[in-house]
């Protein structure tokens, strides 16, 4: 199978659903939407290039389809869920407020950016499910450990902050408790974690070394774009000094034991 004309077909796809989304949010008012369609884009690309990947082991790659299925609805409903609770998150509204009258135009490009991102994160999945290799192989139960691993310590991450965050009394307050006393965010640790699965997946695939790009270019932009600097920038404007500690004494990503309060 051509790696072309299956992510063609996904580029497509994800690019009309980000653009019919995208005049949905401008009706509504809360762009978090894409957060929770990018997460149900990539499982459905990823079920897509199971079915497409006929060359691949047909056993992995039902297993595959599964795994990728049920971590993209937990993902997508628990946004959903945030979404239908609270207001529109503060990183879109600060987009809205920097670009002014042109927010709708650049908002659109954004939707359209994702689409793009959507299939790119597929393709580790798609180079997994092209594997011709007899299943199960020791790579295969390592990542289905991983799978577990990542999934469910992801769930608890954000089952701990909602709970935390139920509480009228933690107010203002910073999340400590559970995961978060190890590391700031959790739950992207473990949304990192889990794209490691589909390297292990795709070992002996053709090509199935570029499957790793799926992990490293993850890790970028949770730590570096999307994921963890709007997010703190958002936490620092609402809970201010509070988490200004937080930050001096907690890892941001990586699980570790809390340090003495220092001077960041």
């Amino acid at each position: 199978m051509e790696l072309a004309f299956p992510l063609l077909l996904g580029w497509m796809g994800m690019s009309i659903a980000m653009a019919a989304l995208w005049w949905y949010q401008s009706r509504q008012g809360d762009a978090g939407i894409v957060d929770v369609a990018w997460g149900l884009g990539v499982g459905l690309l990823g079920t897509l290039f199971c079915w497409l990947a006929e060359q691949g082991n047909p056993s992995r790659r039902l297993l595959l389809a599964s795994l990728v299925l049920i971590w993209s609805l937990r993902l997508s409903a628990h946004i959903a869920a945030r979404l239908r609770r609270m207001p529109e998150d503060g990183r879109y509204q600060n987009l809205r407020e920097e670009w002014g009258a042109n927010a709708q135009r650049k908002l659109f490009g954004f939707f359209q950016l994702q689409a793009f991102w959507s299939v790119l994160f597929s393709l580790p999945i798609l180079f997994a499910a092209s594997n011709p290799k007899p299943f199960p192989g020791p790579t295969d139960w390592a990542g289905i450990a991983l799978w577990l691993l990542a999934v469910a310590g992801e769930a608890v991450s954000d089952w701990q902050l909602q709970r935390f965050r139920m509480d009228p009394a933690n107010r203002g307050q910073v999340c400590r408790t559970g995961f978060w006393y190890y590391t700031r965010h959790p739950n992207y640790f473990f949304e990192w974690l889990h794209w490691w699965v589909y390297p292990l997946l795709a070992v002996g695939a053709p090509g199935g070394g570029f499957a790793l790009a799926g992990p490293l270019v993850m890790y970028w932009f949770l730590t570096r774009v999307t994921g963890i600097p709007p997010t703190e920038a958002q936490a620092l404007r609402s809970r201010g000094a509070a988490y200004r500690e937080y930050q001096a004494t907690t890892n941001s990503f990586f699980p570790w034991f809390p340090r003495e309060k220092q001077a960041i």
